[in-house]
């Protein structure tokens, strides 16, 4: 029986969307965890909404792997800690693309405060016989005095750790000594809350002050400092820093990707810099946030 002319149509798309898909899963990719992760559904298939997360999440790797590869140059054993990681995504998609053939002993750290998810990832990782894998129900906080984890940490990630909690990553990787540190700030609110007390005082006093007088403006503009106070507060560390975004997360407006690789640069600049900005905006009070005051040691 002859195919009509729909029937060949649907069959060249049908073959168009496999094409596709396998071109879009990498090669060696965990389908069972793929399916864990709702990525692909029961059948092995991708919808646009898996798609998209997908193609975020294959965008974010490109960005680590070369770390990732750096570190191994270096030193067989890397070890990464992800803070906030809550379903683990990140995680579980770097451990099955880089650490699942390595026969080492490195390993990958989530750090999450929701215990439900932390039991589920404890359970997907045994099913999936990923090793070198440990979920830890502690804060962001808590984790940098925890000795649930080793005292040098190669690579610290947060990706949309709310508000305080990306900060708390930046003074964990400082205290871990991390090589390298990627950020997606999230939530950003306190220092927005800071420029709105304070703005009665400094209205009359600096013209500055214009730029966050609209509660607006406010909300923005603080967002926007905290991120410029973390990256000089990396640069006093002696970290070089990138800030890009991240494509492919058109969703979300927190698409700032910060990457903090450390290089031993000089700190005077930076540290001085940072304290003029803080003076200068009227937010001395988070000084003990954003600087520690202790450079980092060389690495």
């Amino acid at each position: 029986m002859s195919k009509t002319p729909a029937t060949k149509a649907a069959s060249k798309d049908a073959t168009k969307d496999a094409s596709k898909e396998a071109h879009e899963i990498r090669p060696g990719q965990s389908i069972e965890l793929l399916k864990e992760l709702h990525i692909l559904t029961r059948d092995g298939k991708l919808n646009q909404d898996s798609r998209r997360k997908l193609k975020q999440v294959y965008h974010l790797y490109q960005f680590i792997e070369p770390l990732l590869l750096e570190i191994q140059a270096d030193h067989p054993d890397i070890t990464l800690a992800d803070h906030g990681a809550g379903k683990s995504y990140l995680g579980f998609i770097l451990y099955d693309l880089f650490f699942k053939e390595r026969k080492d002993n490195s390993h990958i750290y989530g750090i999450e405060t929701r215990d439900e998810l932390v039991q589920k990832s404890q359970a997907l990782a045994k099913k999936l016989n990923f090793p070198g894998m440990s979920f830890l129900n502690l804060s962001v906080a808590e984790s940098i005095t925890s000795d649930r984890l080793p005292e040098k940490i190669d690579i610290v990630t947060a990706l949309h750790a709310c508000n305080t909690a990306t900060d708390d990553a930046i003074h964990f990787a400082l205290q871990k000594q991390a090589k390298f540190i990627v950020l997606v700030p999230c939530c950003q609110a306190e220092v927005a809350s800071v420029l709105k007390k304070n703005k009665g005082q400094t209205l009359a006093k600096n013209a500055l002050t214009e730029i966050w007088r609209h509660p607006l403006h406010t909300r923005e503009f603080g967002s926007q400092v905290t991120n410029v106070l973390r990256c000089l507060q990396l640069e006093a560390h002696g970290y070089q820093v990138n800030v890009t975004e991240l494509v492919g997360w058109e969703h979300s407006m927190k698409n700032e990707l910060i990457i903090a690789s450390y290089k031993d640069l000089p700190r005077k600049r930076p540290t001085e810099r940072l304290q003029e900005v803080l003076q200068t905006l009227g937010l001395e009070e988070m000084q003990s946030r954003f600087f520690t005051g202790v450079p980092a040691e060389s690495h």
